[in-house]
């Protein structure tokens, strides 16, 4: 039997739990009350929120946790509350909401244990920092991305006619997908390292540095990096149970893409230490370098820009050709508008520039659909630092404000938001750029690069880089056709840390004329 003491011992700790309890309630009725909130609807958690979480590691499975993650809106409301592995979820599409997370409270939120999940990627960098490191690292960066050399559009020539060549010339079948993601790597080192991998190039016309690292080529540091995402993502879904989520491949996957990052950090270093063998031309890293002599800063910083220059440019591309072949007179229009100002590639007009390519409205109103309709970034989240509260949400018409308490997660669904009918109309879910040209300015109800002080720094290079390639193609080839054997209008997702298309894009495309 237990003695008296102990049984005295445990009765006091219970009291002083159950009371701490009843104060913390207490404080937070009183915080609620002051703040004029009102409690948010409720979803369906279960037990812990075990069931929640078990319904949406299904929904991963098969390949549609995003329309999955968009279905529960209609079911629950526009901002709701529920629990997941046990913590506090508040999930919204409000972009009053949005605009308070990312920009007007933005110090009342930080990332959460995004650090610990991605770190064994991408280490300390813009994208996995709060507070100031952060604002060092995007202080390192943000003068980068304002020189003339990311609108440099002869930087993408070569990349761009490699991408050409690979497409098959007798009209057959080939998915695009696939070829955007290596030109938008090739492209990518290029801009940040100062020469490409060479994704696209045969072995004998590359530099070789792959080949005789751990990846072995180009496809394998793909390959490699793809990998490493794929683990990142499930990391990030477990939350606070992240460290569950490291295997031996993802160890491998990590190791292989660093000793590739590694390898060009040293040559800028060496090249700072050594200014008479550069060549003067402007290299990313070496820029950077010029402000840190910190290897593993530079790398994880050249990961972070490495992952948001090729994937999202790359998702948006593939959906850009996703739509077009699925709407001909979409496609018609906007190669009859291309040509009419450059030419096509056998007599071209005008040269083209990042002022040029604005001469075009419909193709940045194209884009601008294909961002709204498949973001690369679809979902996202921050984690509370502070009791505060958030402006809708709350009470019988969701209108009145919601309590946030420290430590609860708050996400928001960019994908969910940009297809809302109360906002975009009631064809919301339809391809349409024509309804930019009927309204082309939108508030926080349309966010495809994000918002606020960690608005996307690469956005003007990811818009250039994908507005150009769209006019090359359209300038080699006038027909585009829909080879997809399932001819479905909305595609089968995979996202890890961005969107793309699962089963790729396949089409045709080939020129009635020889160019």
């Amino acid at each position: 039997m237990l003695s008296p003491t102990i049984l005295l011992f445990g009765g006091l700790c219970a009291a002083f739990i159950v009371t701490r309890w009843i104060i913390n309630l207490i404080h937070h009725h009183q915080q609620s009350k002051a703040l004029n909130c009102k409690s948010p609807r409720l979803g369906s958690s279960g037990f812990l929120g075990l069931p929640a979480f078990y319904r949406l590691t299904k929904a991963v499975r098969e390949k549609r946790w995003i329309d999955y993650l968009t279905d529960e809106y209609a079911t629950h409301g526009t901002t709701y509350q529920q629990k997941f592995l046990s913590k506090d979820l508040i999930t919204t599409i409000e972009p009053e909401n949005i605009k308070a997370i990312l920009a007007t409270q933005f110090k009342d939120f930080c990332l959460g244990t995004r650090h610990q999940q991605f770190y064994p990627l991408m280490g300390d960098g813009i994208f996995t920092l709060d507070g100031a490191g952060w604002s060092h690292a995007r202080g390192l960066l943000r003068p980068q991305f304002t020189r003339d050399q990311v609108a440099d559009l002869s930087m993408l020539d070569d990349h761009i006619s490699h991408l050409i060549n690979l497409i098959p010339k007798d009209r057959t079948s080939f998915d695009i997908q696939r070829l955007f993601f290596l030109l938008t790597l090739d492209s990518a080192t290029h801009f940040l390292f100062g020469e490409s991998v060479g994704c696209m190039l045969p072995p004998s016309q590359t530099t070789g540095v792959l080949e005789r690292s751990a990846v072995g080529s180009a496809q394998g540091f793909a390959d490699a990096f793809g990998t490493a995402q794929d683990y990142l993502a499930a990391r990030s879904r477990a939350q606070g149970l992240y460290w569950l989520v490291n295997p031996k491949e993802f160890k491998e996957a990590n190791a292989k893409v660093h000793e590739v990052v590694d390898h060009y950090v040293n040559v800028a270093l060496e090249s700072k230490r050594n200014p008479e063998k550069s060549d003067g031309r402007y290299i990313f890293l070496q820029a950077l370098a010029a402000d840190t002599d910190d290897p593993k800063m530079l790398r994880d910083n050249m990961l972070n820009i490495l992952l948001a220059g090729r994937d999202t440019t790359a998702s948006l591309l593939s959906s850009t050709f996703f739509y077009l072949s699925r709407h001909q007179d979409v496609w018609n229009r906007l190669r009859r508008e291309i040509v009419e100002l450059f030419g096509d590639a056998k007599n071209p007009r005008a040269e083209m520039s990042q002022a040029k390519l604005k001469d075009i409205p419909y193709l940045r109103y194209v884009l601008n659909e294909v961002l709204r309709l498949q973001p690369p970034v679809p979902v996202n989240f921050r984690v509370s630092t502070k009791d505060t509260s958030l402006p809708v949400g709350g009470g019988a018409d969701g209108r009145s404000p919601i309590y946030i308490r420290k430590g609860t997660m708050v996400s928001y669904n960019v994908f969910a938001m940009h297809r809302r009918t109360d906002l975009w109309g009631e064809d919301a879910k339809t391809f349409r750029p024509e309804r930019w040209e009927e309204n082309a300015k939108h508030g926080w109800e349309y966010l495809p690069f994000n918002g606020g002080p960690r608005i996307c720094l690469g956005q003007q290079y990811a818009l250039t880089e994908a507005s150009y390639t769209v006019v090359r193609l359209m300038q080699h080839f006038d027909t585009l056709e829909n080879a997809d054997p399932h001819p479905r209008m909305e595609p089968i997702k995979l996202s890890n840390l961005t969107m793309s298309h699962e089963l790729g894009v396949p089409i045709r495309l080939y020129s009635s004329e020889k160019i």
